[in-house]
């Protein structure tokens, strides 16, 4: 390897073999309850249980370190009004003409239509950006690489860190999401990647039982 500063890896807790496996399955048993959650409370939630979720997500490995993401935090009611009635214009357009009907029918058993009023009513509304340019440190303004599969790593960590503190969580995409830039106001060469609904699950909340299904380790893998 190239010459460069570095410090010795020395952080990693040593387990035993069977440890290992105790853990493994533990940190599964607890990831397997996530679900994708519609109903939510307006119960608040500490922001210092926010901000642990993100600083979890913000561990995560990047292109060149540049850790090109960017998290806004929506709590306002005004501005989560105005981020789902930005939403639903979107979504009306997609179910009303835009999405194929081969998409239309794969999204029938999640019973999902232009509704979200979970935008409302769910304390935080986490919006993720992905930057095209910046780097490691303020004021950077260099070629940012991997941006997609980074972003969605970082993603993957902060609904596992929302999880692990008993929050549920939903991903939301309207398309196109530029709205977003301007209600979070970030500038624009920043991507809006997902919507990110935190909270706690109504009494009432129900999930699709499509949604409970999921594959088994023989068809998502293979030892090689």
């Amino acid at each position: 390897m190239k010459p460069h500063d570095t410090i010795a890896y020395i952080d990693l807790p040593a387990y035993s073999d069977e440890e290992q496996v105790a853990r493994a399955r533990a940190a599964y048993d607890r990831l397997k309850i996530r679900r994708t959650c519609r109903h939510f409370s307006d119960e608040a939630v500490p922001r210092a249980v926010i901000e642990y979720a993100l600083l979890a997500a913000g561990t995560a490995p990047s292109g060149a370190n540049h850790q090109p993401w960017f998290f806004a935090v929506i709590e306002s009611a005004e501005k989560k009004k105005a981020i789902r009635e930005a939403a639903e214009v979107e979504e009306q357009a997609f179910y009303n003409g835009k999405a194929s009907q081969e998409w239309i029918e794969a999204l029938a058993p999640l019973g999902t239509d232009s509704d979200k009023p979970y935008l409302e009513t769910a304390p935080y509304l986490i919006v993720i950006f992905g930057q095209r340019r910046g780097g490691m440190f303020p004021g950077d303004d260099k070629q940012n690489y991997y941006v997609n599969e980074s972003v969605g790593i970082a993603a993957g960590m902060l609904i596992g860190a929302l999880n692990e503190a008993g929050l549920a969580t939903l991903t939301h995409t309207p398309n196109p999401m530029k709205f977003l830039n301007r209600v979070c106001g970030r500038p624009v060469h920043e991507k809006p990647m997902m919507i990110v609904v935190v909270g706690k699950p109504a009494a009432d909340a129900t999930i699709p039982v499509h949604a409970t299904h999921k594959k088994p380790l023989d068809q998502i893998a293979s030892w090689l």
